[in-house]
């Protein structure tokens, strides 16, 4: 049977709906890590380094978050 674009089997799946990136957090104002954590992340977009970026809005969004509780073993 030769392909055609009929055929479920050979055509492709639609594209994956992403939607927009969270917003960028905001650090304390009376928070030293997280200053230090915003200044890294300004001279990270500067250099075009948006990996970097990321890790450092992840280092302030969790920074005042309570740790998680372990699970328990049977």
């Amino acid at each position: 049977m030769e392909p055609t674009l009929t055929n479920p089997h050979t055509t492709m799946d639609p594209p994956p709906f992403l939607g927009l990136p969270p917003e960028e957090p905001v650090p304390p104002a009376d928070c030293e890590v997280c200053a230090e954590l915003a200044s890294r992340r300004a001279e990270a977009r500067a250099q075009g380094d948006l990996s970097r970026v990321s890790d450092c809005n992840v280092g302030i969004r969790n920074h005042h978050r309570p740790p998680r509780r372990k699970r328990r073993t049977a």
